[in-house]
Order: C-alpha cells, then sequence, then structure tokens
C-alpha cells in the first residue's frame, strides 16, 4: 500500500510540475471511422482545447452495436494548486472517474487528494502530503 501511494503521490508531483509549464492556446480534434464487413465497426473521436494553465480533453468510442463510452478530462493550474479530473460515461448511463487536487505547501512539500468514483455509486479518498525527493 506504501509503494502504491508513493507513485501517486509522485505522478501529482510530477502532473503539478507539468501543468505549471506555460502553454500555447490552441484546440485540435480528430475522428476516425472504420467499418468492416457484416456491419462491424466503430468511431472514434477526440479534442483537446488548450489554454494557458489549463487542458481539457474529450474521447468518445461508440461501436455499432452500440456500445461506447465518452470521456471527458480537465486539469488546471492556479496560484500553486492542480485541480483536474476526469469522467466516463457509458451508453447506459452509468459513469465514473476520479478528481485530483494538489497544492503546493511552498516548503517542498505538496499536499493531495484524490477521490475516485466507482461505477456502483460508491467513492474513496487518498489524500496525503509528499516531500521532494533529495537531489
Amino acid at each position: 500500500m506504501f509503494r502504491i501511494t508513493t507513485i501517486a503521490a509522485s505522478a501529482v508531483v510530477a502532473t503539478i510540475a507539468w501543468a505549471a509549464m506555460p502553454a500555447e492556446a490552441r484546440f485540435h480534434g480528430r475522428a476516425v471511422s472504420v467499418q468492416g464487413s457484416g456491419g462491424r465497426g466503430y468511431v472514434a473521436a477526440r479534442s483537446v482545447d488548450r489554454q494557458p494553465g489549463s487542458v481539457s480533453a474529450n474521447r468518445s468510442f461508440q461501436t455499432n452495436s452500440g456500445r461506447g463510452v465518452t470521456s471527458t478530462r480537465s486539469g488546471s493550474v492556479a496560484d500553486g494548486t492542480y485541480t483536474g479530473g476526469a469522467t466516463h460515461t457509458l451508453n447506459n448511463g452509468e459513469s465514473f472517474g476520479r478528481s485530483t487536487t494538489a497544492t503546493a505547501n511552498g516548503d517542498g512539500t505538496a499536499s493531495f487528494s484524490t477521490t475516485r468514483n466507482r461505477i456502483d455509486g460508491s467513492s474513496a479518498t487518498v489524500s496525503g502530503v509528499v516531500t521532494r525527493a533529495p537531489q
């Protein structure tokens, strides 16, 4: 459990560093349709919107048989705090996802909290404080 928490905390710190990098405002997206014999196939689409200090991405995967998922992810950084998450919604309306907040405390540590929302409606939260790795 300690190793998983350490890995998750390291990922949060790396995400804060990545999200803090300046980015040009830009939007891009694309869609792909693959169709096979017997009515088999799928359509996949994605789009990404990057603004200074934030990014959001939308993805959709839909099969010809009516199965599919739509995902929305976003993240932003302001005043030393990263806020982000993802929501995945199935065609039957069920959804699951996560949300994360991480704050640089200014003393070489960062506080984080991640909540995972499961498809059955339950949720679990992991939070803590991580320190910078020695150089």
